[in-house]
């Protein structure tokens, strides 16, 4: 009976090791596949991401046919199916007239200063800005209004203030071998 204890615990302990280094494999494998379905779903995202930025130009497109007025009805059939379409795999249109200013979704083409203004608001979309879920796809070009931009403060830069070319590695200026025109 002595040998079999010792023969007993040893088959615990092994199947005690192996049950151990199945659950790791396990882990190790559940881990794998979840790690290859989020590339998955990123491959298809970026895919998508790329399929809608190509087809901008598109809207683009059909955004100024609307502007222009009067637009033939295949034509404007043709536009309100493509922008359900893509609205529906996640497509969505921002920029509006009267909407405050950032920076983070708007590019400013035109500062309209208005000294009453107390702060920049978008007077007048260029072309609208797209996006997918939090996804920036392209900012919306605007026009914007609002107060003047703080001046600069001049005693605060590092630079030279002469206007003779840019500051080279040794702290002189350059005209870049030209010579400045007279005023």
């Amino acid at each position: 009976m002595d040998r079999s204890r010792p023969q007993s615990a040893e088959l615990r302990r092994l199947l005690d090791e192996r049950t151990a280094d199945l659950q790791r494999v396990k882990a190790e494998y559940d881990n794998y596949r979840k790690q290859v379905r989020r590339d998955r779903m990123a491959v298809r995202e970026i895919a998508a991401e790329n399929v809608l930025r190509a087809l901008l130009p598109v809207l683009d497109a059909v955004e100024a046919a609307r502007r222009q007025g009067d637009m033939p009805p295949g034509l404007k059939a043709l536009a309100d199916v493509l922008e359900t379409q893509l609205g529906s795999v996640g497509l969505r249109t921002f920029g509006q007239e009267g909407e405050p200013f950032d920076p983070h979704r708007h590019e400013a083409v035109t500062h309209v200063v208005a000294p009453h203004a107390d702060r920049p608001l978008c007077t007048e979309i260029l072309s609208h800005g797209y996006q997918v879920g939090e996804r920036l796809l392209r900012p919306a070009r605007v026009t914007v209004t609002g107060p003047a931009p703080p001046p600069a403060d001049v005693s605060a830069t590092d630079g030279p203030t002469s206007t003779d070319g840019p500051t080279l590695v040794d702290g002189s200026t350059s005209t870049g071998g030209l010579t400045p025109l007279a005023e």
